[in-house]
């Protein structure tokens, strides 16, 4: 471990090792800050492709078969009700993301300085996805019923077992809407990060300006 006052010679900054740390971390709090910001407004998830949550693969022959019978409705508005709870639930990650950020460890700061873009996020996604979607699950779960997940899903269903001879497979709707949720919510921290570390406009703090500068 290096002393507070020596330089991290890989980066070429005279940094504390304190600075490092709270930079890192500075960075990952306001990256969430606004990742959070940006997935929690109406259509954050449904208008963005890069995040967009999608039919679930394993129930996709429902969608395609009411499409062709002219029942694309169901299927739409099934999707669209996944996409408005992960926006509904987005701001509650938020407390789950802080905390899993203030364990950073000086080491993994030093290796994710000198990481690439987004190698931050990448390691806190690694650290942390799975303890993330278990505290965020109840949330959803929640969020599903209220927002009308699981009666959209029961009427597109309805509609594709009236069909002669449907069959699909059963669906997990709360692990199915927190995995995808959680997963574009880290797909924006990473884009914040990767600004943040590319764009000087970006580095909002002094702080940041020290660390990050090329």
């Amino acid at each position: 471990t290096l002393s507070q006052d020596k330089p991290l010679s890989q980066t070429g900054l005279s940094l504390s090792e304190d600075s490092i740390i709270s930079g890192l971390k500075e960075a990952l709090e306001i990256g969430a800050a606004k990742a959070i910001d940006f997935t929690s407004k109406l259509d954050g998830y449904q208008g963005n492709p890069k995040i967009k949550i999608p039919m679930p693969e394993k129930i996709q022959n429902v969608a395609d078969m009411l499409g062709k019978i002219g029942l694309q409705k169901p299927a739409d508005d099934f999707v669209l009700s996944m996409n408005r709870a992960a926006e509904t639930a987005s701001p509650k990650a938020k407390e789950y993301l802080l905390q899993a950020i203030q364990k950073m460890t000086f080491d993994d700061a030093k290796n994710i300085l000198d990481g690439g873009d987004t190698a931050a996020t990448d390691y806190l996604k690694e650290k942390t996805f799975n303890s993330i979607f278990e505290g965020f699950k109840p949330i959803v779960s929640d969020t599903v019923n209220q927002v009308g997940v699981t009666s959209a899903y029961k009427n597109m269903m309805q509609q594709f077992m009236a069909i002669p001879f449907a069959n699909a497979q059963s669906l997990d709707l709360d692990n199915y809407v927190t995995d995808k949720a959680v997963t574009g919510l880290f797909l924006m921290l990473g884009e914040e990060e990767k600004k943040i570390r590319t764009d000087p406009q970006a580095r909002v703090t002094d702080l940041l300006k020290k660390v990050f500068q090329k």
